[in-house]
């Protein structure tokens, strides 16, 4: 038999507002171990050819891991998958926290969702029922104005969100589904997905245990493992500063993107990024995901010259890259208040960055000119403009927001000239921060 299932699937068609429960056998969860195979499988069987990835016909899938839901470090992981509006073939993205182990507790191994909603709708999954419930007060705010009042609705603080912001709702290429306010299922567009199909959030909450094996060896296993972090002889550099750390190394092998992947020397900006330099200074803590010791997620506050909210968590390393050094940024703050700006309106930090560093390099070129950038001094190292940007890039505004907010491809048709040959991308999607000249075999997982 299969362990740590419920054996039970969830599918909620929005189109006519029905929520069925589906029971699959040990056979399927033997021959699709964790989310990924569970959305190929359902993408491959349900999703015809030429379907609109924004359209009904794509079906939009949740699925946490096998070991999602017990006590094990590092492996509370959820999958979202679809057909990517970013890129046009299989899309998927993964997130940790809290919500994929919150879903296998409320008696679910994954949601399908299907068909377009007449109006903003979210879902409340919760010990084995769900319903869907009006979203039109919620349509339009950010991820913690839209958290905040889901659980004062249900009056009840432990609720997990998997939540869009306006990002999403306005169908951004490269949106993203948020788990609670910074862990991001971030890559190929399931937030515009999401967005499309007017669904503002799934909230869970549960209470049953899940069923395994052998229930004493995982308890020593956590133990085990909580007990090596906190003598600092398995991740301690994690646990300590997360991803990020001394980023002056990269800069040596030459793995850091820097200002649209460019240039190979970022000089002191490297270790300005590192979380050893800025953590002492607007560092207030660190979190973690369901059940790991290890707690690699930063928060960072900070008052000037940004103000930056806690709430949204801090920079990981994709994000100090992609909104750092790949715009040639080198202030934390900034990098910190941009990242905040992505979490509340629920854009992939990956995408955002590497869409503006073309547009500083082609600011920087003269074939976009200062009225095509809404006035802004879109240069590579001003942290304003690439604040500012992002800002627009979450609101989709006209101009610079607009353009910004499309996939890589079609960013650079739309700009001409060079663009495309310093677009970094492939199928429209931007690299992420891992430079392919360093780590060859990158280049054909990239091209693929």
């Amino acid at each position: 038999m299969a362990f740590s299932f419920h054996r039970k699937m969830l599918r909620v068609n929005l189109t006519n507002r029905t929520i069925s429960i589906e029971e699959p056998n040990d056979a399927f969860y033997r021959r699709n171990m964790g989310g990924w195979n569970v959305i190929a499988e359902v993408l491959l069987r349900e999703v015809p050819v030429g379907a609109d990835p924004l359209g009904p016909e794509n079906k939009l899938v949740f699925a946490p891991g096998v070991l999602t839901g017990l006590p094990l470090s590092g492996a509370s992981r959820n999958a979202v998958g679809a057909k990517s509006p970013l890129t046009g073939g299989f899309g998927a993205a993964e997130a940790g926290g809290g919500w994929g182990a919150e879903l296998k507790q409320a008696g679910f191994d994954g949601v399908i969702v299907e068909g377009v909603s007449a109006k903003p709708v979210y879902l409340w999954i919760h010990d084995g029922q769900a319903e869907l419930r009006d979203a039109g007060h919620l349509w339009g705010h950010t991820t913690k104005d839209t958290q905040d009042t889901i659980r004062e609705e249900l009056d009840d603080r432990r609720i997990q969100c998997a939540l869009i912001g306006p990002g999403g709702e306005n169908l951004v290429s490269y949106a993203c589904v948020l788990n609670g306010l910074f862990d991001s299922a971030g890559r190929t567009g399931m937030g515009a997905v999401m967005g499309s199909k007017h669904l503002k959030a799934i909230a869970v909450r549960g209470t049953q245990r899940l069923e395994v094996a052998d229930q004493a060896k995982i308890r020593e296993m956590a133990r085990g493992m909580a007990q090596a972090v906190n003598a600092g002889e398995k991740a301690a550099g994690m646990h300590q500063w997360g991803t990020g750390g001394d980023l002056t190394g990269m800069v040596l092998t030459g793995n850091l993107p820097t200002r649209n992947f460019r240039d190979g020397d970022f000089d002191e900006g490297a270790e300005r990024l590192s979380s050893q330099t800025y953590m002492p200074v607007i560092g207030k803590g660190m979190e973690g995901c369901y059940a790991c010791a290890v707690r690699c997620k930063k928060i960072v506050q900070a008052e000037a010259p940004f103000q930056v909210d806690p709430a949204y968590g801090g920079p990981e390393y994709e994000t100090v890259a992609s909104l750092g050094s790949c715009c040639g940024v080198d202030d934390a703050v900034a990098v910190s208040k941009a990242s905040e700006l992505c979490n509340a309106y629920s854009i992939d930090t990956i995408g955002t960055g590497v869409n503006i560093a073309l547009a500083m390099e082609c600011y920087e070129q003269g074939i976009l000119r200062p009225e095509d950038v809404d006035g802004l001094d879109l240069r590579f190292g001003n942290g304003e403009a690439m604040v500012a940007a992002v800002e627009k890039v979450g609101r989709r505004t006209p101009g610079l927001g607009e353009l910004l907010a499309t996939d890589l491809k079609t960013m650079a048709r739309r700009i001409g000239a060079d663009a495309a040959r310093i677009a970094m991308q492939v199928k429209g999607q931007a690299f992420p921060m891992h430079e392919q000249r360093f780590k060859r075999a990158l280049a054909i997982g990239y091209a693929v």
